[in-house]
Order: structure tokens, then C-alpha cells, then sequence
């Protein structure tokens, strides 16, 4: 009697991934997909640290202390997403659509470049956040309409890129390659 099996999952060689590496990023579609899981994934991360702040810091409202909040979510975030792009180059939503971070040369990207890719990759929401502080925006639909509109002409904004990579990862030199084997 044989039983169903799940696909095992083989990570990609040094070889496999220098290869890759000097090709186009997967598709925006699968690499967007990828973003939105991700930011639903994130929830698990960020509501219980969100939690532990607020009791130990006595917040009994939203607004008190949300410089802190901010600072120690954006510190868990560095931390989450840099250990797992030094660890395997791919944080769990990654491993799902199938994509690596690797630098230029296929490796697995060194401390400091990972730090810098997450830094830059607050391109995707400063620009319209920026604008709705300076334009004094308040309203829910404002700041969403900025925000998915940013977002829709940053990801566009790769088919002008080299290998169609995202700005973050040109700037931080590093590249989003396919990771099924």
C-alpha cells in the first residue's frame, strides 16, 4: 500500500545558485505573491512582540509610547529577516513561493547586506508615508491610496531594473533568483 509523500524540498547547490544569479528575477506576480504572504505571516511576529511591549512598558493606550513600539518592532523585524536570509537566504514565505536571496555571485548574502537590503527595503512604504505626513494626510483612504499606489509603481518599476530586479535589491546588490529545484 503506498501512501501519499509530500515533495521533498532540496536546497539549491553553490553551483545552482551562481547560475541562477546571473538571470532574471522570478516573476513580479510570484515575487508579489510572495510579499503579500509575507506581510500576512509578519502578524505572527509582530502582535505578539507588540503584546510583550505593551505589558512591560504598562501601555495603556495606543498612542502612549509609539516611538518605542515602533523601535522595538522595527528592531524584531531586522532581526527575523536577517537571520533567515544569512541562515537559508529564504525567510518562510520565500521557502513557500520558491525564491532565494543570494548576492551577486550566488551566495548566501553576508551580514551587512542583508541589514542593508532590509533598510532599503522601506522603499516600498516610506515614499507614500512620507507624503501623507508632509501633505497632512489623515484619512484611512488617502494613506491607503498612496500606499497601494507606491507599492504598484515600485514593483513596476523592476522591468526598467537590470534582470528585473527589485530597486532594494540593486542597491543592496542583491538578487531574488528561483529556488525550485
Amino acid at each position: 500500500m503506498s501512501f501519499w509523500r509530500p515533495p521533498t524540498y532540496r536546497p539549491l547547490t553553490s553551483a545552482e545558485c551562481t547560475e541562477r544569479a546571473s538571470a532574471q528575477a522570478p516573476s513580479l506576480r510570484r515575487r508579489l505573491t510572495a510579499f503579500v504572504y509575507e506581510g500576512v505571516l509578519l502578524f505572527g511576529i509582530v502582535v505578539p512582540v507588540a503584546l510583550v511591549y505593551g505589558v512591560l512598558t504598562n501601555q495603556r493606550h495606543g498612542m502612549e509610547g509609539r516611538l518605542g513600539l515602533g523601535l522595538t518592532l522595527f528592531a524584531t523585524l531586522l532581526i527575523y529577516f536577517v537571520w533567515c536570509w544569512r541562515r537559508s537566504g529564504q525567510t518562510l514565505a520565500m521557502k513557500t513561493w520558491h525564491l532565494q536571496l543570494v548576492d551577486a555571485g550566488g551566495a548566501r548574502p553576508p551580514i551587512w547586506r542583508a541589514m542593508l537590503r532590509h533598510l532599503l527595503s522601506w522603499l516600498w512604504f516610506a515614499p507614500s508615508l512620507v507624503a501623507a505626513w508632509a501633505f497632512d494626510w489623515h484619512s484611512t483612504r488617502q494613506i491607503m491610496g498612496a500606499l497601494v499606489g507606491w507599492i504598484g509603481v515600485y514593483s513596476l518599476l523592476s522591468y526598467l531594473l537590470p534582470r528585473r530586479q527589485f530597486l532594494h535589491d540593486v542597491l543592496s546588490g542583491t538578487r531574488l533568483i528561483d529556488a525550485r529545484p
